[in-house]
């Protein structure tokens, strides 16, 4: 896509990766969600990539009264695209995983590019001992043994599914393969084209955050995909800014959040979502670049609109 076009900020408000010690500021139950997620839009985020967490225990949870309160809490004060995930956590099934966005019918959905190996454990002795909930070194240690699976007939049954009620995706490629997976999903008509790509970099069982590998994926997706498709980075912990940084450069779109990193610069934790939109923003526009406003997005990204959804 040209360089010319506006810059689609996308902020992951809390995911499934990180866990209620290592931060006190990680929304961690529904109306931290909602707050953050507001404010991370005011901040400047077009896209509030979403995962929803139990009130009480502030695990990840596919429950649907809790996405639902999530959604429509966001619907009341933003505009923003509510873009929900389909990958949950590497300990939901797909059917849990499926059962809240196949009611919600929400305007776009994350869906990840394949089975993976995504390790969380090797952060357990920075906090060993300081544990809030029981279940977080638990938790953190079984990726070590687990694998985030989507299959191929996994992927076909999240675009059939939720392509059916009109939803498009956010294509999560953590791996060259990934893009791969993609490209036979477009050659096979399953994909309504042009797509949005997320390119991820810096996930233990995915491709490293560095430069070279960035220019990497991107060339290969451009031999894949020609110019069908527009895209994103997001990278993990303190390779975040710098990497959507040289995203934003090369024409492409960033995500930032708490989802991906707690921090906002060395050893400064981000006291909320918002503080690393406005990070991202600051250079964007420093960079004589333009911010996408939610409906330049939509228009953009192809969206059916906020008004077409189930919540």
């Amino acid at each position: 896509m040209a360089k010319s076009q506006k810059v689609i900020i996308t902020c992951a408000v809390t995911g499934a990766t990180h866990t209620p010690t290592m931060s006190p500021h990680l929304p961690v139950t529904p109306s931290q969600i909602i707050e953050q997620a507001a404010g991370a839009a005011e901040a400047g985020a077009a896209i509030l990539h979403l995962h929803a967490r139990d009130a009480k225990t502030n695990r990840p949870t596919g429950d649907v009264d809790t996405w639902f309160q999530i959604l429509r809490g966001l619907k009341q004060r933003t505009g923003a695209v509510l873009n929900m995930t389909t990958g949950g956590s590497t300990f939901m099934s797909i059917e849990d995983r499926l059962k809240a966005p196949l009611e919600a019918r929400p305007e776009l959905c994350s869906c990840n590019m394949g089975s993976m190996n995504f390790g969380t454990y090797t952060m357990i002795p920075k906090y060993k001992g300081k544990w809030k909930h029981d279940w977080e070194e638990e938790y953190l240690e079984a990726s070590r043994g687990a694998i985030f699976r989507n299959t191929f007939a996994d992927i076909e049954a999240t675009l059939g599914k939720l392509g059916a009620v009109g939803t498009r995706f956010e294509f999560e490629c953590y791996d060259v393969g990934h893009l791969y997976n993609l490209a036979h999903m477009v050659d096979r008509g399953l994909v309504k084209l042009p797509m949005f790509v997320q390119l991820i970099f810096g996930t233990l069982g995915g491709i490293g955050a560095d430069a070279e590998n960035l220019t990497f994926m991107k060339r290969t997706a451009d031999k894949l995909f020609g110019d069908n498709y527009r895209w994103s980075v997001l990278a993990g912990g303190r390779h975040q800014i710098n990497m959507g940084t040289m995203a934003a450069t090369m024409g492409g779109n960033v995500r930032v959040g708490m989802e991906d990193s707690l921090y906002a610069g060395k050893g400064k934790l981000a006291e909320s979502n918002a503080e690393q939109v406005s990070m991202i923003r600051g250079i964007i526009e420093r960079l004589s670049l333009e911010v996408a406003t939610p409906d330049e997005a939509r228009e953009m990204l192809g969206l059916k609109g906020g008004s077409d959804v189930g919540f």
